[in-house]
């Protein structure tokens, strides 16, 4: 019988190919926050545990958290806030600067918040791990949320206007 592989498997030609185990094949665990403590310590971050048992830590200045959400914290989520922020006034600046990061990246989620009479611009990757999750999966979900979010950062940096004047009534981080 001629023809491609797939049509000879489907009409019993060919035997089924087997899958080969890997490195990369192992089962999904439920998500847990020493998961995420040890991928980041095995790759030399250091970061806190806060007041509400969030892991958070400094990138390139700005604040990061690794939030495990969800009735049962199955969904993790990256999130940074930029060390920077702007005048209420500059909301409309800084929001098309958001909206055209938005457009053109799948990640991170980027957005502002109203905080303490100034606007904070935070970046977010969240995933649904309900089923588990894998090391690999893990791995890649954190370093997309750090590296994205730190990323995100940097391109506006340029792009928005600066104002060197110490932002009201926040606290040193």
């Amino acid at each position: 019988m001629s023809g491609p592989g797939w049509l000879l498997r489907v009409l019993g030609g060919l035997p089924k190919p087997t899958k080969r185990p890997s490195a990369d094949d192992e089962p999904p665990r439920p998500l847990a926050r020493d998961r995420i403590g040890d991928y980041l310590l095995g790759r030399g971050y250091r970061f806190v545990v806060d007041e509400d048992g969030d892991l958070t830590g400094t990138w390139d200045g700005s604040r990061f958290w690794f939030l495990m959400l969800g009735e049962h914290q199955e969904i993790l989520q990256v999130r940074g806030r930029w060390h920077r922020t702007f005048a209420l006034e500059q909301r409309a600046a800084v929001g098309l600067a958001v909206n055209d990061w938005n457009r053109e990246r799948i990640w991170p989620k980027a957005y502002l918040r109203e905080e303490d009479g100034v606007i904070a611009l935070y970046s977010e990757v969240s995933a649904d791990f309900e089923p588990g999750v894998t090391d690999l999966q893990l791995a890649q979900l954190v370093a997309c949320g750090l590296g994205t979010g730190v990323q995100m950062f940097a391109a506006l940096e340029g792009l928005l206007p600066r104002d060197d004047a110490p932002p009201p009534d926040l606290p040193d981080n």
